[in-house]
């Protein structure tokens, strides 16, 4: 049997050491369509800040694949990875809203406002099927409720060939799902290293930089001292802990720093181009 590719290409880019892009993006169809045709690694369709929208994420999913593009490749993942983050703070120790996302068949979750042990073993659980105790990478014990059918269809696997690689990277080499921690508070940075440390299975680390700034008392002045000293220590432990670091507000002023600083997953902001409107205006300005 044909060796099956690698279908995640987020985490197609970190094993090559390669910087990966995501952006968030809100869950509807001209949006999908948009991500799947861009050169972006993944798209994390947003439903913290956003509705709790499960029909409208599958109709989302099927939007975003391509006939052609399927040929071509040989594959039927979508060429831009679809994840989702998940409306519940890790310490509400939620775990239905990520199987139910990930039976439609997405390929990570972002669980955000992560602090303890406890809450980061929960999302690695939440993402794995149970197994026996004596059996390899055993720990974190899966708790994920078994209903693969739409998820296998999606990744264009069998039952049994989901079964094999639906498990979280890197933790599971071969794993496809991809489970990404928001570390947004000071007791998260305090836990981070005991967290990184205890818990396999993290494949990011994502600073939540606008609710660290609120706790710092700098609301989104990202820049301040305080607060770059904080982001900064978040980088840190990740570098010590060879855990991909992301970052969730790149632009065209920090996007060379950033790189720079050894960010490996950014998560730049979804095109939205009002260039011909400004020209437009000019032109008006003009008549």
């Amino acid at each position: 049997m044909e060796e099956i590719p690698r279908l995640n290409g987020i985490i197609k880019a970190l094993e090559k050491g390669e910087i990966a892009f995501v952006a968030f993006s809100p869950v509807d169809i001209e949006s999908a369509i948009a991500m799947a045709s861009s050169s972006l690694d993944g798209v994390a369709f947003e439903m913290e800040h956003a509705p709790l929208d499960v029909p409208g994420l599958r109709h989302a999913l099927q939007y975003m694949l391509d006939r052609g593009e399927i040929v071509e490749r040989r594959t039927l993942a979508p060429k831009v990875t679809p994840m989702v983050r998940i409306p519940p703070n890790g310490g509400e120790m939620n775990q239905w809203i990520a199987k139910q996302v990930l039976d439609i068949g997405v390929f990570g979750v972002i669980f955000p406002h992560v602090s303890m042990v406890e809450e980061a073993w929960n999302a690695v659980a939440a993402c794995r099927y149970p197994r026996l105790a004596e059996a390899p990478l055993y720990k974190p014990a899966g708790i994920r409720g078994d209903a693969p059918a739409r998820a296998a269809r999606y990744w264009g696997l069998t039952q049994q060939q989901y079964y094999s690689r639906a498990d979280v990277w890197p933790l599971a080499p071969h794993g496809e799902i991809l489970v990404v921690i928001q570390c947004e508070d000071t007791r998260a940075i305090d836990n981070l290293p005991k967290i990184l440390k205890e818990v396999p299975g993290i494949g990011v680390v994502l600073i939540g930089e606008g609710d660290l700034s609120q706790e710092l008392g700098h609301p989104r002045d990202y820049d301040h001292p305080v607060v770059a000293h904080a982001i900064n220590s978040i980088l840190k432990i990740c570098k010590e802990h060879n855990i991909p670091c992301g970052h969730p507000h790149p632009d065209s002023r920090n996007i060379e720093r950033l790189v720079s600083s050894g960010y490996r997953f950014l998560m730049p902001p979804a095109p939205r181009s009002f260039a011909v409107l400004e020209h437009g205006r000019k032109l008006a300005r003009r008549s």
